[in-house]
């Protein structure tokens, strides 16, 4: 057990003594209580709102409690001192060895410091990247690629089981305006003189080689057929060619989905009918008119009569039509069936989606809501656009893509790891600016940089300490660490509990801040060398303080290693 829930289990046993005591009513819900680090590191090492929390349903004064409950932690091993604070917060002070106890902590878990099991093997879907069939990934999408892959780890890490999956949207106009796109490049590959392509078809290179290869599959037999006869054909074999060209974008990114669901595939095994059905009979979805649209005088519609899914009653601001006046399905109808698939072998789903899309996300949470009757925890979470630059002006497009910067442009410019790691900088519903040339700035405003040298750093001092002749040991004598250096292990400490948090909150980006606030710490314990000697972590002189001091920063390095890991960036062993 780490160091966190060690001291929660800790209070939770000061409290049942007090309900013991009579000090406290039985039966009060504690799950709001949290031992954190104090917001003012003077204040001590540990806080607990406990007496704040629980003074109220106890009938009591939070002060009055928190003092009663200070006085049984005052008894917990490795407490040297606690204080009330305020109207009832309590201020923990820990021995030296509670932290020393956690450096070797870290060591003994190596890689699974920070794992748990708070997922308990739950299922969680997560839908991620989900870009139209129709053309390499571009930047658009790969912040939202990021965040969801980088999810998909961190819930991993916290015990759950994750489903990558990535809806293939082919079922709709977008992939027939592929298709005819294809065909042009067809003809093209033939060797008719196609001229400018024509306003609505994509215009993008990539598809040459789809064209290409249909030629030489059908040779010119398909060149004056009628649209019907190749249409579908076209259709399969651009999606197709499309789909190996987004798996091998994102395996730039080392991205790899589990599985690859079918809009079509979803449509033809009926499956938005037997949604349906299943909503119809309970109710859900019934027959009826929508209102006019705002803005919209009587002579411009007309009322059409819709089957209407009843989001409103979870919260929506109005009822959804799920199929068009003339029977096709809406994008809402099969998207809720496609929801009602991913919750048939998932116990909670999670949607990353590009901000544009938040107008939606009312009516496809309430349709959840409704096909799973509420059992299914459902989260949406929206990515925000980002903004290329080159110092500072905007990035012209690419002329391969047609009207896009491609996500494997910008992979192959400034690396997989430099991508990943700024898309991870800020919350993913903020807005950024992507500058080529700050991502590769060696600086501390890098946070890319800033980590990863840290990490090279660690990895340096061991090589320039086996150089001296100087051998890491597993058990070395911690007493020769002084109290600036544990600061650093009270850092590394709250990596546990920043994994669990930003896991429960979906948020990966937690984990790039630590991560950036733990390097500067260890930067800075580093440079205090540089005015000391006393204080370098290599003490060619002093082998047993140099191997305290190796082992402090092995563990550093193996936090940095393990966060990244979650980030899916490689930690460096050298910086050029």
């Amino acid at each position: 057990m780490t160091l966190y829930p060690r001291f929660a289990a800790h209070l939770d046993a000061a409290l049942d003594a007090l309900v013991a005591a009579g000090d406290l009513p039985a039966g009060l819900e504690r799950r709001a209580v949290t031992v954190e680090p104090p917001r003012d590191a003077s204040h001590g090492d540990l806080a607990t709102n406990a007496a704040m929390v629980l003074a109220k349903p106890a009938g009591t004064n939070p002060r009055a409690l928190a003092e009663k409950l200070a006085e049984r932690l005052r008894g917990v091993p490795q407490v040297e001192a606690v204080s009330v604070a305020g109207p009832g917060f309590i201020n923990l002070s820990l021995a030296r060895d509670a932290w020393t106890d956690e450096l070797a902590a870290i060591h003994a878990a190596a890689g699974d410091y920070g794992r748990s099991n708070v997922g308990e093997g739950v299922t969680v879907n997560i839908e991620y990247v989900s870009a139209n069939p129709t053309g390499p990934m571009h930047m658009g999408h790969c912040r939202g690629a990021v965040v969801g892959d980088a999810l998909a780890s961190l819930l991993e890490h916290v015990g759950h089981r994750v489903i990558r999956e990535y809806y293939v949207n082919d079922a709709g106009g977008q992939v027939d305006t592929l298709a005819r796109s294809v065909h042009l490049r067809y003809r093209e590959a033939l060797g008719e003189d196609i001229g400018a392509i024509p306003e609505g078809l994509y215009p993008g290179d990539y598809l040459v080689p789809v064209g290409q290869a249909l030629a030489d599959e059908h040779g010119d037999k398909l060149v004056a057929a009628p649209e019907s006869e190749w249409l579908v054909t076209f259709r399969r074999a651009a999606v197709a060619a499309m789909l190996v060209m987004i798996r091998d974008d994102l395996a730039l990114l080392g991205i790899h989905h589990d599985r690859f669901a079918s809009e079509a595939e979803l449509q033809a095994a009926g499956k938005p009918e037997a949604a349906e059905a299943w909503l119809r009979a309970r109710d859900l979805v019934y027959d009826g008119v929508l209102e006019a649209p705002k803005g919209e005088t009587p002579e411009d519609w007309e009322p059409v009569t819709l089957p209407l899914f009843r989001s409103s009653r979870f919260g929506d601001d109005q009822d959804r039509p799920i199929r068009k006046s003339n029977g096709q399905w809406t994008y809402f109808g099969a998207d809720l069936a496609y929801h009602f698939q991913k919750a048939e072998d998932a116990d909670q789903l999670i949607d990353i989606w590009g901000a544009d899309h938040a107008g939606t996300v009312k009516r496809i949470v309430a349709a959840v809501q409704a096909l799973t009757e509420g059992r299914t925890r459902f989260d949406v979470k929206l990515v925000q656009m980002v903004r290329l630059l080159r110092g500072g002006e905007p990035v012209k497009m690419s002329k391969r893509s047609g009207n896009f910067v491609t996500l494997a442009d910008v992979v192959r410019e400034v690396g997989k790891d430099v991508v990943r790691f700024t898309m991870l900088t800020r919350k993913a519903d903020a807005q950024m600016d992507f500058d080529f040339a700050k991502v590769v700035e060696a600086s501390k405003d890098n946070p890319v940089f800033y980590v990863q040298y840290a990490h090279a750093r660690i990895a340096s001092l061991h090589r320039r300490a086996a150089e001296a002749g100087i051998v890491p040991v597993d058990a070395p004598d911690l007493s020769r660490l002084e109290t600036a250096e544990l600061a650093l292990v009270q850092r590394a400490a709250q990596f546990p509990r920043v994994v669990e948090a930003a896991a429960q909150a979906r948020e990966p980006h937690r984990i790039a801040f630590y991560l950036y606030d733990l390097a500067a710490e260890f930067h800075a314990a580093w440079n205090v060398g540089n005015d000391d000697p006393g204080r370098r972590f290599l003490i060619p002189d002093d082998p047993a303080l140099t191997q305290a001091r190796l082992y402090l920063a092995a563990a550093i390095g193996q936090i940095i290693r393990s966060g990244l890991g979650i980030m899916g960036v490689e930690a460096v062993e050298e910086m050029h």
